[in-house]
């Protein structure tokens, strides 16, 4: 929180003022028990202060987790993707030395593609992945690409994803097949 100054997410803010508070109540308590300062401490208050130094730290350890802000909850997109191009069942010609071109079109409604990332995230931003039989292709700015395939059945995905490249939830999913012939 010292250092993030007031933007600092709220568990990171109490981890430290808990660990601030655990070395100074324990700092007077080790001082005191060992006969070398803050005198005008009874000796069973200072045993207190070393107890309760003890547990600041424990709090600092469990208590973030309760109190940190679902980090893994997605926004969802205005976006709707749709692939043009290839068909659905479309036959292209390639071999595995000389890989088939395939022209992708999209038409994206609802959203558009800028080519900055961020962790400030918006619905109507984002890019475009495209990946074939699950590998990724394409991290795309824009709406016509050219891919490559070897010979065989392959299913085509396209998803609009938001500024930082992860899914939206729910996710925004086009899908085809197509088959590379040799």
């Amino acid at each position: 929180m010292i250092a993030d100054g007031a933007g600092g997410p709220l568990d990171q803010g109490v981890v430290t003022y808990l660990l601030i508070g655990a070395f100074l109540v324990g700092w007077v308590a080790w001082w005191r028990l060992r006969g070398r300062g803050f005198r005008a401490v009874p000796r069973p208050v200072a045993w207190s202060l070393a107890g309760l130094a003890a547990l600041l730290v424990v709090l600092a350890l469990i208590l973030p987790p309760i109190i940190r802000p679902n980090v893994t909850t997605r926004p969802a997109s205005t976006a709707i993707i749709a692939i043009l191009s290839p068909t659905p069942g479309q036959v292209f010609h390639g071999t595995d030395a000389n890989p088939a071109k395939i022209d992708v079109q999209l038409s994206l409604t609802g959203a558009r593609i800028v080519t900055t990332t961020s962790t400030r995230l918006r619905p109507d931003e984002g890019h475009v992945h495209i990946t074939i039989d699950g590998a990724l292709v394409s991290m795309a700015y824009g709406l016509d690409q050219v891919v490559e395939s070897v010979p065989g059945n392959h299913v085509m995905t396209v998803e609009f994803v938001a500024l930082d490249h992860g899914p939206f939830d729910p996710r925004v999913l086009a899908h085809v097949a197509f088959v590379v012939e040799p």
